[in-house]
């Protein structure tokens, strides 16, 4: 069996070999594939090949958020991951570790962790409730938990 290895950065970018791996398919075939191993480690097969992932704490980085309205109102917010892989963040899983956004993806199965520029865009829509986060969406608080590490979101 051919295994290959990768690593996905802490803005989401994946190479392989020291090349960035840019097809939109590939990347979000990888996000749908992977599963975690036993040991902790992360894997995606693909024909028999297995394409092994290593990233800090998690593979799963969330690029990019955006706005869901209906009737003109803010209804909540998609993730946009590598590949342009999209699915809407459920704000209850929203967690803080060592000052890192994290929430929950595929179906709540894994960490995803908030590179630069989805903190950037989800800004707004947080709120200080007495030095606690909380996100506002959909006319609802949902507060943002801060756990000790990574490890407790897996």
């Amino acid at each position: 069996m051919r295994e290959y290895q990768y690593r996905v950065d802490t803005e989401g970018r994946v190479f392989h070999d020291g090349s960035e791996v840019v097809d939109s398919l590939t990347l979000r075939f990888f996000l749908l594939a992977m599963t975690r191993t036993p040991e902790g480690r992360w894997l995606a097969v693909c024909q028999g090949e297995q394409n092994w992932f290593e990233a800090d704490g998690t593979p799963f980085v969330v690029l990019r958020i955006k706005p869901v309205t209906r009737d003109g109102k803010l209804d909540g917010l998609d993730l946009v991951l590598a590949g342009d892989y999209r699915e809407p963040l459920e704000p209850a899983t929203l967690d803080s570790v060592g000052g890192r956004l994290y929430c929950r993806v595929r179906r709540s199965a894994f960490p995803a962790r908030f590179g630069r520029l989805a903190l950037q865009q989800i800004g707004p829509y947080l709120l200080d409730q007495g030095g606690r986060p909380s996100l506002v969406v959909g006319g609802r608080r949902y507060p943002i938990l801060e756990r000790e590490r990574i490890a407790e979101l897996t």
